[in-house]
């Protein structure tokens, strides 16, 4: 009669494990930074938002004869020399999920759930006479 037991002995599985933890040391931390990556390229996307935004209301401006005021999408947009001021930014985008607006000194949006929101920010300065506004990103705390 042949008693024959198959499976694996404690050798392969120690080894099996070594390997499986090696690998795990090298991904992790390959993995584990991929969440700032991540709150990065959203910061930079929303800068790229801002810059389409600020491009179409000074358009729609120009278009209009460059008033005071326009609307899009239902919002009135203030202009300041030719571009969206501090304070209607905000309007002018379609979406800035996940970001929270401030318009304190500067009009700034905040990534609500970065480590730490005031250092992953997108600013905006309003525009001075015969210059684009200044949009300024800040990755450091994402």
């Amino acid at each position: 009669m042949n008693n024959a037991v198959s499976g694996f002995t404690l050798v392969e599985v120690v080894v099996v494990i070594v390997i499986l933890g090696i690998l795990a040391a090298f991904a992790f931390p390959r993995f584990a930074s991929l969440d700032v990556e991540a709150r990065n390229t959203a910061v930079n996307a929303l800068r790229s938002s801002i810059r389409d935004a600020t491009a179409r209301a000074r358009s729609q401006a120009l278009a209009q004869g460059s008033p005071g005021t326009i609307t899009m999408e239902g919002q009135t947009i203030t202009m300041l020399n030719g571009y969206p001021d501090e304070a209607s930014i905000d309007d002018a985008l379609t979406d800035f999920t996940g970001f929270q607006f401030i318009n304190a000194a500067e009009a700034k949006f905040q990534m609500s759930d970065a480590p730490s929101p005031g250092a992953c920010k997108v600013s905006y300065a309003d525009a001075l006479v015969g210059a684009p506004p200044v949009i300024t990103v800040v990755t450091t705390g994402c």
